[in-house]
């Protein structure tokens, strides 16, 4: 029915993140910034009229259930109300680590909406999209509202923040952190004080998940432990539930010169932040 077209899904950082309090429904209260960086997965979809929503491949370690492409893409078609006609083949090249705090499967269910809200003509605003996203999860509606953010409720709440150009080194630990393990842990702070977008800085930011990430995958502490020894940080934590951590330069160069010493059995990348989502008109 229609060609191929490819669409970027960006990764995301939490350059902090504050548990404030636990909602009677389970779900906790946040603080966080979210940050896009220059590091993303790519989807293809092909459009077709044959009813059929698929991957035509699949990704090693994402069960069926896990899918929030298919997902995103099946729970569309349904809220929409468009004809069960409407199908898609999707490909996706995976380069976000799946369970490392950086969004990948939330950034690619929003992806996936976005780009088929278009492509299937169904044409719903932003607003509606991201009240959507909320349902496959709480880090999805960020990714639709394209714009780096102060972040409040269970980070659906946003507000714009204009950031400054920075460089990160970005390490890759190869464990997985389970996300919600890690918020029904006992150990977990779950009443720090919240702060003010307008009195926001690195300095009063962490990461409330880092101690009980680090207990349960003790790589995670060693590797933090290192880049925090390295000069020229601007901010060094865990991004979301882990295991991925960053380091924030103000240059490309000095990003590059510590990531040329990372030792034997360390791995990541070094990307830039991005001052919006690739997507944001589209």
């Amino acid at each position: 029915m229609g060609n191929m077209k490819v669409f970027p899904a960006p990764a995301k950082l939490n350059l902090f993140l504050h548990v404030l309090g636990r909602r009677e429904d389970g779900y906790h209260l946040l603080q966080t910034v979210f940050r896009f960086i220059d590091y993303a997965d790519q989807l293809s979809f092909t459009v077709t009229n044959d009813g059929v929503i698929s991957h035509v491949n699949q990704i090693v370690g994402l069960t069926e259930a896990d899918d929030l492409c298919i997902r995103a893409a099946k729970l569309l078609r349904e809220q929409s109300g468009r004809e069960t006609s409407l199908g898609v083949k999707i490909h996706l090249h995976k380069k976000i680590p799946l369970g490392g705090g950086l969004g990948g499967g939330s950034s690619d269910a929003a992806t996936t909406l976005i780009a088929l809200n278009r492509l299937w003509a169904i044409n719903w605003p932003k607003e509606r999209l991201m009240k959507l996203g909320l349902e496959l999860g709480a880090d999805v509606p960020i990714f639709i509202y394209g714009y780096n953010a102060f972040a409040e409720g269970v980070g659906e709440k946003l507000q714009k923040m204009d950031l400054s150009p920075a460089w990160y080194i970005v390490l890759t630990p190869p464990v997985q952190v389970h996300t919600a393990a890690v918020f029904a842990s006992k150990e977990l702070t779950r009443n720090t004080i919240p702060i003010k977008m307008a009195n926001f800085s690195m300095a009063q930011g962490h990461n409330d998940l880092e101690p009980v990430a680090m207990r349960m995958q003790p790589v995670i502490a060693e590797w933090l432990n290192w880049l925090k020894k390295q000069p020229d940080t601007i901010n060094v934590a865990m991004s979301g539930a882990g295991a991925c951590m960053f380091a924030e330069f103000t240059s490309e160069s000095a990003a590059q010169k510590v990531f040329e010493q990372l030792p034997d059995g360390m791995r990541g990348f070094v990307t830039s932040g991005l001052a919006e989502h690739p997507l944001l008109d589209f």
